[in-house]
């Protein structure tokens, strides 16, 4: 059985177009993407708060629907590489959790579940993607080399500061305990 072709509900700028923003304006442009979805949800939670947006994201997180400050974080460094799947998948990515974390029994719903998955489809139009694939290289630094039998693995400076403190990490293939090799600049 053919599933319909899903049609994305915010409009997006194209490429080309959001390549020649500046930061700022590519800021400016995110906010409104940010408003458009929010004003699509208030269709369906009239009573749904306005989230603050910030771009204080680091790592290889692309967005986070953060609860306590009553709003949503970007990793800047991911937006600035990604314009267009930022606009067009991480903005309804994070406001259908803003959407479902404001629903009767919310807080407790899995992040990914069912309703976030239903809301990603018929609210967003869009096929539910838990991650992204955007390379992280630029926004998440691993300097830290470790190595297994089978593998060469990077570490960030806050997991190789708890590697040193006795924090003991494993292959997921070979499951040998990594062995520090040395920093490694990238």
């Amino acid at each position: 059985m053919n599933q319909p072709a899903l049609i994305p509900a915010l409009s997006t700028p194209s490429a080309a177009e959001l390549e020649r923003l500046d930061d700022a304006a590519l800021h400016l442009r995110l906010h409104q993407q940010v408003e458009a979805a929010w004003q699509l949800c208030l269709g369906y939670h009239p009573a749904l708060p306005r989230p603050a947006v910030w771009f204080d994201l680091r790592g290889k997180g692309a967005g986070q629907a953060h609860y306590v400050r009553r709003g949503l974080r970007f990793n800047p460094v991911l937006l600035r590489e990604n314009r267009h799947a930022f606009l067009a998948e991480v903005v309804p990515h994070e406001m259908a959790h803003w959407l479902v974390h404001h629903l009767e029994g919310g807080p407790w719903m899995q992040p990914h579940g069912h309703e976030w998955k239903t809301v990603m489809v018929r609210l967003f139009g869009l096929k539910p993607r838990t991650t992204h694939s955007f390379d992280v290289s630029r926004s998440s630094p691993a300097p830290y080399c470790y190595r297994c039998e089978c593998d060469r693995h990077y570490f960030s400076a806050r997991r190789h500061g708890l590697a040193r403190k006795g924090t003991k990490y494993r292959c997921r293939q070979c499951a040998q305990t990594l062995v520090y090799e040395g920093r490694v600049d990238i």
